[in-house]
């Protein structure tokens, strides 16, 4: 089967996925993609630039596999002629009417932010199948529709939503995880005093500023640990960055990106501990890379974190609002928690040799007509 999937940001996470899943597939996957860049007009005009090549290309597919960041109803317009019996899809990456907008954008004040999110409406509408990467950013969407649907001034039609509701499911996001078991070091890498670690990307939605908070007071109480700040930054930079680098001074072991993959996975095998501060996660791909190399976490129990903690570990990974972070860190990294809960064999399960099947059975199913349930790879917490 032929599966053109059409990715108009191809940077970082998108970027892995799609390269990822067209090498583990078994059908035949070409990408159809446009730099990561300009994420605005990525949606607007990345589909008119698309449907070009698509067109250009000559055949038609099977499938469309689409993202979240393309404007599939404009694609499907514009490419007719070849796309008009092809099935499509549309994966959810993330969406632009759940996910917080930065105070500093001025789109926000103005109300055209709404537009994108409305892009992502009717790309829904369009697809055949709606697809996601868990099951809290399913269900934070679909909910979310009817308000957003009610903003606007009239012939709103709200049974809209149950019809995407009806072809929407959960398709975790496929992780080649055993790239990182390959890198693995052959002696332990763990140092005597616990290594903190910051692996996400340097943005508003991933609440920087009560992680280094948290920080603070356990080098104000002369708790030892030491900290490595790695992750991608976009455009500006939140303050409390450059202001975390010089109050934690010695204790800063690693600081900034790191462009090299190998290098990335040395820092992931050699952290203890991950304490997670996010106020937006979908999926949470760099919480199971470190998860994987067995850090211990400390996860809100809130977004798609659940759907990666087993019943039985809940109560030592998961903290809830309210809940001190601090004083859940600072017994962790002083050894008084408990038996801290090590993930990396639930987390296997993202791995593209048990995903890739999922996948390529689903699709299969959707252009034969015979599309039926995902197994549950990550509904709720210990399943599958």
């Amino acid at each position: 089967m032929r599966i053109t999937l059409v990715e108009p940001y191809c940077t970082g996470s998108h970027a892995s996925w799609a390269r990822e899943y067209a090498a583990h597939s078994g059908h035949d996957v070409e990408l159809l993609t446009l730099a990561g860049r300009n994420w605005k007009w990525r949606m607007h005009g990345g589909a008119v630039t698309l449907a070009s090549r698509f067109l250009a290309a000559g055949e038609a597919p099977d499938l469309i596999l689409a993202t979240d960041m393309l404007d599939l109803t404009t694609f499907l317009a514009l490419t007719r002629p070849l796309s008009g019996r092809c099935r499509s899809a549309i994966y959810f990456h993330e969406n632009q009417l759940t996910y917080p907008w930065s105070p500093d954008d001025p789109d926000r004040g103005e109300q055209r932010d709404l537009h994108y999110a409305f892009i992502n409406y009717v790309s829904a509408l369009a697809a055949d199948a709606v697809l996601f990467n868990s099951r809290y950013h399913m269900d934070s969407f679909l909910g979310a529709l009817p308000g957003f649907l009610k903003r606007f001034p009239d012939a709103v039609d709200l049974s809209s939503v149950g019809g995407i509701a009806a072809k929407s499911r959960v398709l975790p996001l496929g992780m080649d995880l055993r790239k990182l078991g390959r890198l693995r070091p052959r002696e332990a890498a763990k140092g005597e005093v616990p290594l903190l670690l910051w692996n996400h990307r340097w943005e508003f939605d991933k609440a920087p500023e009560p992680f280094f908070e948290a920080l603070y007071r356990l080098a104000d109480e002369g708790v030892p640990f030491r900290v490595a700040v790695v992750g991608e930054s976009f455009g500006r930079v939140p303050p409390v960055f450059q202001q975390a680098r010089e109050r934690l001074g010695a204790r800063v072991v690693r600081w900034g990106y790191l462009d090299s993959f190998e290098e990335y996975a040395k820092w992931l095998w050699q952290a203890d501990v991950l304490p997670v501060t996010s106020r937006q996660e979908f999926f949470g791909a760099s919480v199971v890379q470190a998860l994987y190399c067995g850090c211990l976490a400390l996860l809100p129990d809130r977004l798609a974190y659940p759907e990666h903690v087993p019943d039985s570990a809940a109560f030592s990974v998961l903290y809830r609002d309210g809940e001190s972070l601090v004083d859940r860190l600072r017994r962790l990294l002083l050894g008084d928690a408990g038996e801290a809960a090590r993930l990396d064999r639930h987390v296997a399960r993202y791995d593209w040799e048990h995903l890739a099947p999922v996948y390529d059975a689903f699709f299969s199913g959707l252009v034969e007509g015979e599309e039926g349930e995902v197994p549950e790879v990550a509904f709720s917490r210990g399943k599958w």
